[in-house]
């Protein structure tokens, strides 16, 4: 096949402007208009569905390649990825006041590292909805708040016995001092050029940009790795993708860090729907859709822990990732991830036609591992599921860590995989 090859530098353009799951979804929205796909709308007829199309829904996206002549049974090839980092969140009402300090209330979203939030220079992003329901992006991507550390002079015991934080407590970011000019609503909604917002969904993040590091310039640092790296590399994979015998498609889901049972998670009903409009457009039914499942595929990408240097006892080191050695394939006999034997060949032949290394990744007994989109695409779709991802550390951090050339090799796997 001809090689589009993607770019670290381009996925760091990719993490950069996409803080919140609204931006990712918005910056892939960007990127796929650009390339010339079309945009359709969750509220209206498909009679008429493009051939290279896309539909967002609030902090989701899916899109899709559909080749010539192909029937209302033809199968989908799937890459799924989620938009949402763990992070912290500005709740309804934020103002408050302390000691000549003015304080930010917010609410843990996910499961963050708590100690990485301390002493960052935090910008806000996310989408505030108005008083008559339209929406407006917004992104502050300047220094506005900070959550700082008790001082070692007030804690001498902290390097002995461990940082301990309760997030209601001690994560309250401060943001300015004295009497306030305006209250937090006033005040973004200056920043946005909108007028007040009614309510908001908002994520304060690190604005320290994403950057190449190490001596041999091998590594990539940056916010919300896990899991923007793989919906970079599932859309890249689609835009450059030329799928002949099937729908080649991209999915890249809300809310997956909290569980996913949203409309817009892997739970809800989102990708269903769209599948099944998908069907009905080349003019078949209920029949011809479950004919369509049952011979699709689902890559299910979401990061993977890569063998720590410092903390090697915490992996099976038969099954423990290293960076720039490929997208690990990730497997859990107790179904915490959806690879099959058969689905781990699949990727493994996609990866070989792609000329790209992979690894495999499986915890240590006594270590239980997390979850991803795939098992609950699986068993929502009946749609035969593998799950992959970059390895790297750090992972719910504020800021992660992996390999240049991981990432890069996943997007021309995924390429593949829509090819086969």
């Amino acid at each position: 096949m001809t090689v589009r090859s993607p770019t670290i530098d381009d996925l760091r353009a990719f993490l950069d402007a996409s803080p919140s799951p609204f931006h990712a979804a918005d910056t892939a929205r960007g990127r796929l208009l650009d390339a010339g796909f079309t945009e359709v709308s969750s509220a209206r007829a498909w009679d008429d569905l493009p051939a290279d199309g896309f539909v967002v829904r609030d902090g989701a996206i899916i899109g899709w390649r559909t080749p010539d002549g192909l029937g209302a049974e033809a199968p989908f090839r799937l890459a799924g990825a989620h938009t949402d980092s763990p992070c912290l969140r500005v709740k309804p009402s934020p103002d408050q006041s302390a000691v000549g300090w003015n304080c930010l209330n917010v609410e843990v979203y996910g499961g963050i590292l708590y100690n990485t939030w301390l002493d960052r220079d935090l910008g806000v992003a996310g989408r505030l909805t108005l008083a008559d329901g339209t929406h407006v992006l917004v992104d502050v991507s300047r220094p506005v708040a900070r959550v700082p550390q008790l001082a070692v002079h007030l804690d001498r015991g902290v390097n002995d016995n461990g940082l301990k934080l309760d997030p209601q407590q001690h994560l309250r970011p401060v943001w300015g001092t004295g009497t306030a000019d305006s209250t937090f609503a006033e005040w973004i909604a200056v920043e946005a050029g909108c007028d007040a917002p009614a309510f908001w969904e908002l994520c304060l993040y690190d604005v320290q940009t994403a950057a190449v590091l190490g001596g041999d310039e091998s590594l990539l640092a940056g916010g919300r790795l896990d899991n923007l790296v793989s919906t970079w590399a599932a859309v890249d994979a689609l835009i450059a993708a030329e799928p002949t015998d099937a729908i080649a498609m991209v999915v890249s889901n809300d809310h997956e860090e909290v569980g996913s049972s949203t409309t817009t998670g892997a739970a809800g009903p989102f990708l269903e729907h769209v599948l099944e409009r998908h069907v009905t457009a080349r003019g078949g039914g209920r029949r011809e859709l479950l004919a369509a499942l049952a011979t699709s595929s689902c890559i299910s990408a979401d990061n993977a822990h890569a063998i720590h240097p410092n903390y090697q006892d915490r992996h099976d080191h038969d099954h423990g990732p290293i960076v720039n050695r490929g997208p690990a394939i990730k497997i859990n006999s107790n179904q915490r991830y959806a690879t099959s034997a058969a689905t781990a060949a699949l990727f493994r032949r996609a990866c070989e036609a792609a000329d790209v290394p992979f690894q495999t990744f499986v915890s240590r007994n006594n270590m239980p591992c997390g979850s991803t989109i795939g098992p609950i695409t699986a068993t929502r779709l009946g749609i035969d599921t593998v799950d992959v991802g970059v390895p790297q550390l750090s992972m719910h951090s504020a800021r992660e860590l992996c390999g240049t050339e991981d990432p890069v090799s996943l997007a021309l796997a995924l390429r593949s995989a829509f090819e086969v």
